[in-house]
């Protein structure tokens, strides 16, 4: 098929490889505008702009899809279908009618459970026991269109935002090439009205561990905010990302250091396993405290 890939971050770098091996013709690539980053704050591509330059790929940029120009030299690309992963501009409805077989999404979540914006980490700090990926027809509503196929996975017990970031990625790209080739025998269907949730963006001020919450939800919020923004706790004026962790078996009134860096909650207790310090790079626990002297309490 004539494909046009419409996607920003490094999360939709593998759908892009897969459909490319696939055999499809990827006439285009749209991605957000390089942005600033590093100590230089040069203008750095996004992470699709430089695969698809990799590989050879017409890359466009453009800041809106609004324009009548925009969506006129999108629908001189004469595509069969678009495939959008996390691209991050809002598409019009002419573009979104431009492809012959429309725009296809591939939505990191069990629709409609986690509409929106950051549905991997709200899956894991609401404490869900599965996620998933959705390949879904896309409409004007914020994710409310029908769905061609999904599949499933259980949530590890100790599994982070980084890590199930990684494996729907690379489901989402499976699951793309087998919509593609069976997308004739495929019936759209609707999403029921029942168990609709959005997945808002995640605020910064959601992201210090407050110690009297119990064991079980500090733990899916630090796990839920792995790598980023990180869940931090302070200490001696320094703020500490926590990365990893798991509940536990202890006793103490909450902040209360009980051995190693386990920390009795409200509820429980959860025992920190990877952190990361200000200007360093995450580390076990067990290398951090041949560094670090924790207090008897953390507020």
């Amino acid at each position: 098929m004539r494909v046009i890939f419409m996607g920003t971050p490094a999360f939709s770098v593998p759908a892009l490889d897969a459909l490319v091996e696939a055999g499809h013709e990827v006439v285009c690539v749209y991605s957000q505008p390089p942005r600033p980053a590093g100590r230089g704050k040069k203008d750095r591509p996004s992470p699709v702009q430089a695969r698809a330059e990799a590989l050879g790929l017409p890359v466009r940029h453009p800041t809106s899809l609004r324009s009548a120009e925009a969506q006129a030299d999108l629908a001189a690309l004469q595509a069969d279908i678009a495939v959008v992963v996390a691209y991050g501009l809002i598409l019009p409805q002419a573009v979104l009618d431009a492809p012959e077989h429309g725009c296809l999404n591939i939505h990191a979540s069990l629709l409609p459970r986690w509409r929106g914006a950051a549905p991997i980490h709200r899956a894991i700090m609401a404490g869900d026991a599965e996620s998933g990926v959705c390949i879904m027809q896309m409409e004007a509503g914020l994710d409310t269109g029908p769905v061609l196929l999904r599949e499933a996975t259980p949530i590890g017990a100790e599994e982070t935002t980084a890590d199930l970031h990684d494996r729907l990625s690379a489901m989402g790209a499976g699951l793309i090439v087998q919509t593609l080739r069976d997308l004739p025998d495929l019936s759209p269907a609707p999403q029921p009205d029942e168990g609709v949730t959005y997945a808002s963006k995640i605020d910064k001020a959601e992201a210090r561990i407050d110690w009297t919450q119990p064991a079980t939800q500090i733990d899916q919020q630090i796990r839920g905010l792995s790598p980023f923004p990180g869940a931090w706790t302070e200490l001696a004026g320094e703020r500490i990302k926590l990365l990893r962790s798991r509940v536990t078996t202890g006793r103490g009134s909450a902040g209360q250091v009980l051995e190693g860096f386990t920390v009795a909650c409200g509820e429980g207790a959860v025992e920190v396993t990877e952190l990361q310090r200000a200007g360093k790079k995450p580390m076990t626990v067990q290398a951090a405290l041949l560094g670090l002297t924790l207090p008897d309490r953390l507020e």
